[in-house]
């Protein structure tokens, strides 16, 4: 590995309390020869102290901006409104390669700056699969919420817990009636999730995914009582639920919950939203009569910040251990490239990977 400098960065969203490099793993970073800076973050699950314990270096929430130009900056969720000119290599989700709201305002900060989005989403092997993901949490924590909703027991505003406490909850109670789920994607990651969330419930849900969908029985789909979005979609589909659906009598479904939240994109498959939901107030009613409640939250596996962060930080550990220019980092750059082309903007990068 070459000489590696990471900043990990404090989240400016008030509710992300999770991280891609716990302190465990951060450890391993600076005992195998990793510069590790860590910003303070009053939200982080794990305080500064443990990262300094681990042998980091504790600077200011938000210093990012003045960090040696050969750092690489790594987050989750999105970055604040400033600077407008990006010069450093920037590690997180930056959802912005699917024409979604905002992309073509950050890209062209980068472009701006000659810095480099090395986005997660992209981070993947030889055959395409993600190589660190939430996913799993995501699933679980989408069933999770619309069972506690379905069954009247989802109060407001949400907060993080932890599996055991969730569990609890979720657990059938004497006067929980049946209901029928179905899990849309069910054999992805946030599929699985979703379906071990609906096990935990005592819930036995229809799963679908590629064979259901390519050819979509959408009186089925509207005759569950809760449905699971899980499909994150990559070319355009046809929709799986319309508006016209929202206004059919017959509909029987009355809880939608999207784990893949792709609002404002053209490759959304629930085009019945515009806008996501929040912790202080997660369900949407769609329509009154019959009743239709939406849950559509995007940081899901926050509300279980240790428990998803254990796990997305191990995954991405190893790749953090060999960051260099070719293999997936490689991968995540060149897909910058073209998402930069695509948009007519320069792709003036600060260095290698």
């Amino acid at each position: 590995m070459t000489e590696l400098h990471l900043w990990l960065r404090h989240e400016v969203r008030s509710t992300e309390r999770r991280t891609p490099i716990v302190p465990h793993d951060a450890r391993r970073l600076v005992d195998a020869g990793v510069e590790l800076t860590v910003e303070e973050s009053p939200q982080r699950i794990f305080e500064a102290r443990e990262y300094e314990a681990a042998g980091a270096r504790i600077v200011p929430a938000g210093s990012w901006v003045s960090a040696p130009p050969d750092a690489v900056i790594l987050g989750l969720k999105e970055l604040p409104e400033e600077p407008a000119e990006l010069v450093h290599r920037h590690v997180f989700f930056g959802h912005a390669y699917k024409r979604q709201p905002g992309a073509a305002g950050l890209l062209g900060r980068f472009a701006a700056g000659g810095g480099t989005l090395l986005d997660l989403e992209y981070l993947v092997d030889d055959q395409g699969r993600r190589l660190a993901a939430f996913g799993f949490w995501a699933g679980y924590l989408g069933a999770a919420l619309a069972v506690l909703q379905h069954r009247g027991r989802l109060t407001a505003p949400l907060r993080p817990t932890d599996k055991d406490r969730l569990d609890e909850t979720l657990v059938r109670a004497p006067g929980d009636e049946d209901f029928s789920a179905l899990v849309v994607g069910a054999l992805g990651r946030s599929g699985r999730g979703a379906r071990v969330a609906f096990a935990t419930a005592g819930v036995d849900p229809d799963c679908w995914d590629l064979a259901e969908t390519r050819d979509l029985d959408r009186r089925a789909l509207l005759d569950h009582d809760v449905m699971i979005n899980c499909v994150l979609a990559t070319t355009p589909v046809p929709p799986f639920v319309r508006e016209e659906d929202l206004d059919d009598p017959a509909r029987r479904l009355r809880t939608l919950s999207d784990v893949t939240c792709d609002v404002g994109s053209p490759l959304n498959v629930l085009p019945v939203y515009d806008r996501t939901t929040e912790w202080t107030d997660p369900v949407r009613r769609l329509r009154k009569e019959p009743p239709l409640d939406l849950i559509a939250i995007d940081n899901l596996p926050s509300l279980l910040p240790r428990e998803s962060s254990d796990d997305f930080s191990a995954a991405l550990l190893p790749q953090l251990l060999d960051f260099g220019a070719g293999g997936p980092w490689g991968r995540c750059r060149d897909r910058f490239r073209q998402a930069c082309r695509e948009l007519g903007l320069a792709d003036g990068e600060s260095g290698d990977a």
